[in-house]
């Protein structure tokens, strides 16, 4: 099955909700994945929710870590120096096999402009290899650094970090999904979707202002609701 970028499904589906186009995608795959592979990947979230690594997520008001990665193009971007001219939106995701990592990045591409204007950035941040971002990014003309996080050492401080059961391994076997070569290295760890908003007061460490980590892969944050967040903390 091809998924199709945003700009390839329809023309007018960039204003609409990611919800909505998670409920699209949700309907093929239901259409023509087989029941009992879908069975695998819920059975794959619930362990993650039963877990609790929600709960052992930082949470708001926690310090956030500083952290300093290679974009798709290879150049080091550090979070200090985002966070000195504004708020970081930060979103942790799968990697560019997964249509609703896809989704999510096209459709906080379409607000980037208006993040500017709230004096914020975004950055993605995902365990592939820079090449793999470079692929990523220049595929969904992505208007923001794609960094690339390996062995999942910043996913990790943000405590998002799982390991790929093995029966949800054969499954990805299966369907080509090959996170070795992807991930550039053998362990077969994701980290768990989540979006972050950090924020720092003059020469303070930088805090987490709004975490939304997501033990279901197909649940993310609204960018229309990130925009309601960045817009009231810059009134405040």
């Amino acid at each position: 099955m091809k998924w199709r970028s945003l700009e390839e499904s329809d023309s007018q589906q960039g204003a609409r909700s990611l919800h909505a186009i998670y409920a699209e995608r949700k309907a093929l795959i239901a259409k023509y994945v087989p029941a009992e592979i879908q069975d695998v990947h819920s059975r794959v979230i619930e362990e993650l929710r039963q877990s609790g690594i929600v709960n052992r997520a930082l949470q708001v008001g926690a310090a956030a870590p500083e952290f300093e990665l290679p974009d798709q193009n290879g150049k080091l971007v550090a979070s200090s120096s985002l966070l000195a001219t504004g708020r970081l939106v930060i979103c942790f995701i799968r990697g560019r096999w997964c249509p609703f990592c896809v989704a999510q990045l096209e459709a906080m591409n379409a607000i980037i402009p208006t993040v500017k204007e709230l004096k914020a950035s975004v950055v993605a941040i995902s365990p592939q290899t820079v090449h793999q971002c470079y692929l990523m990014a220049d595929q969904h003309h992505l208007q923001f650094p794609l960094l690339s996080d390996e062995g999942n050492r910043v996913a990790r401080q943000f405590g998002l970090v799982y390991q790929v059961p093995e029966y949800q391994k054969e499954i990805y076997q299966r369907a080509f999904v090959n996170l070795p070569l992807v991930n550039g290295d053998s362990s077969w760890e994701l980290p768990i979707p989540a979006v972050y908003v950090l924020g720092q007061q003059d020469s303070a460490e930088a805090s987490v202002l709004c975490a939304s980590p997501s033990p279901d892969y197909t649940v993310r944050r609204e960018p229309g609701e990130i925009l309601i967040l960045l817009s009231q903390l810059r009134s405040q």
